[in-house]
């Protein structure tokens, strides 16, 4: 998706951040883009008209989250605090692939704008004190407990000020990734700054401290950050030996992670990857909210087992039910014309063309029918070819809860081959509503994106990830690698 912001749109987010005139501006524009958003998935969003369980999320918030978000419209004075109020809205519906992004360069996770010097980690159901900038005076100890802020139960202030805000804190996954800004100003003002008061438990004891702000440069940020949530480095798809065995590095699913060369490093080492000392296959934050992700994590399998091997192991694909609206059709006829027009797609993949031309024939129907949804099959199971497995030793799927949908999709497939492991702590979820399309909001100022189709036979359910089972659960700090590395290697 293109997250470029043209040079004059700049200049005029420069002009209504100086004056008075500008949050009013930016009040309207989230106004607009909060009921183009509504407006929009309620003509396309298949949870709409799909009955279940998996729509009742998305009916109780599509119309009383926007009368929710439209309250806290007059305080929207920023294009941060805009994209602030979109996700709020889009978070809502508690489904991954509902999202709204801004067309600008959005904050760095590493942002605040002031912060007591202090960053908090959701660890074993509690916020602790993670990092503490060297030369702050008076800070709670690491390893101290949250206990509350300002005279507030630190869940009610975490669900005030996180919550929907910066992710999902109904998911494990959501208050991992979102805890070191509990106590920092991101520069919401429907959220708070740095509170003043905090009381801590340490030890035995609690006590209060007060949290004074400090100046926020981007290196204590992300030393913080980095302290509180595993973040991969620069490198993040790799393979290196850890204890005399490989360790894959499948850190990132997005498409810029240099897919080529990984996977020709995969195919030269092959044979010590099926060795009988095992390896380890590593998805700690491995994103997989890419249109490639699950056909790359597939692709991974394939070169480590071979086709033949997974193909039956793969899970039964069942059936797709599609809302049948113009707005998705086109999304499917525009997909169809960028295929139609590579000359090299055309050669490689005309069963995808096929199938693509046979989506559009049946949204044609069910449109001049009247039809609201019709129903597609997925690929069929597939018969055990009897393919040997060619992995001789054991293998543990290191993952967490920066493993999300395409990465969840290679799960599904990795679990169900044998001695494999899945080990560390709880992935993210996404839901059954799948293969989102993106459309610009009438602001220009961000895109929505959605699924417009539901998987209603995925074998894993709605919003479900995957927990490691007991024993194969990390508790410890998921930031000290080498304690890890020591942990994953006493799994063998």
């Amino acid at each position: 998706m293109q997250r470029l912001l043209t040079a004059s749109a700049a200049v005029l987010a420069l002009a209504f951040a100086a004056g008075g005139a500008s949050a009013q501006n930016f009040s309207d524009l989230a106004r607009q883009d909060l009921q183009a958003t509504h407006d929009a998935l309620k003509a396309n969003h298949p949870a709409a008209v799909v009955p279940g369980a998996a729509s009742e999320a998305f009916r109780s918030w599509i119309d009383a989250g926007l009368q929710d978000a439209l309250g806290k419209a007059g305080q929207v004075n920023s294009g941060e605090s805009h994209a602030y109020l979109l996700r709020y809205y889009a978070t809502g519906f508690r489904d991954s692939n509902i999202a709204t992004r801004p067309t600008f360069e959005g904050a760095s996770p590493f942002f605040a704008t002031s912060w007591p010097g202090v960053a908090t980690a959701w660890r074993n159901g509690q916020y602790v004190v993670s990092y503490v900038q060297p030369g702050v005076r008076g800070a709670p100890p690491l390893g101290a407990v949250v206990k509350s802020c300002n005279i507030q139960p630190i869940e009610e202030v975490a669900k005030a000020k996180l919550d929907r805000f910066e992710g999902d804190l109904t998911t494990e996954a959501g208050r991992v990734r979102t805890a070191p800004y509990l106590l920092w100003n991101r520069n919401n003002p429907m959220a708070g700054g740095v509170p003043s008061t905090c009381e801590f438990q340490v030890g035995r004891r609690t006590r209060d401290y007060t949290l004074s702000p400090q100046p926020a440069t981007p290196a204590n940020l992300e030393a913080a950050y980095r302290a509180s949530v595993f973040t991969p480095g620069a490198t993040k798809l790799s393979i290196e030996q850890v204890d005399g065995r490989p360790w894959v590095h499948v850190n990132s699913m997005e498409d810029n992670a240099g897919w080529d060369a990984f996977f020709a490093q995969v195919e030269a080492q092959v044979g010590t990857l099926r060795g009988a000392q095992g390896l380890v296959i590593d998805l700690r934050a491995a994103d997989g909210d890419s249109a490639n992700a699950t056909a790359r994590g597939y692709g991974l399998a394939n070169r480590i087992w071979t086709p033949e091997f997974t193909v039956s192991r793969q899970p039964e694909a069942g059936q797709v039910t599609y809302r049948a609206t113009p707005a998705n059709r086109q999304w499917f006829a525009d997909t169809l014309g960028r295929m139609q027009a590579d000359p090299r797609f055309v050669q490689e993949s005309a069963p995808v063309i096929e199938q693509t031309q046979a989506i559009v024939a049946a949204f044609d129907s069910a449109i001049a029918a009247g039809q609201p949804t019709f129903v597609m099959p997925g690929r069929p199971s597939v018969a055990d070819t009897g393919a040997a497995n060619p992995v001789q030793g054991k293998v543990v799927v290191l993952v967490d809860g920066g493993c999300t949908n395409g990465c969840l999709d290679t799960l599904d497939l990795l679990t169900r081959l044998p001695n494999v492991q899945l080990a560390g702590s709880a992935t993210g979820v996404d839901s059954i509503f799948i293969e989102p399309t993106v459309q610009r909001l009438p602001s220009n100022y961000s895109d929505l994106s959605y699924g417009h189709k539901a998987w209603t036979t995925r074998q894993r359910g709605n919003n479900q990830g995957y927990v490691p089972a007991q024993g194969l659960t990390y508790t410890g700090n998921p930031t000290d690698e080498a304690a890890v590395r020591a942990w994953v290697g006493g799994l063998f």
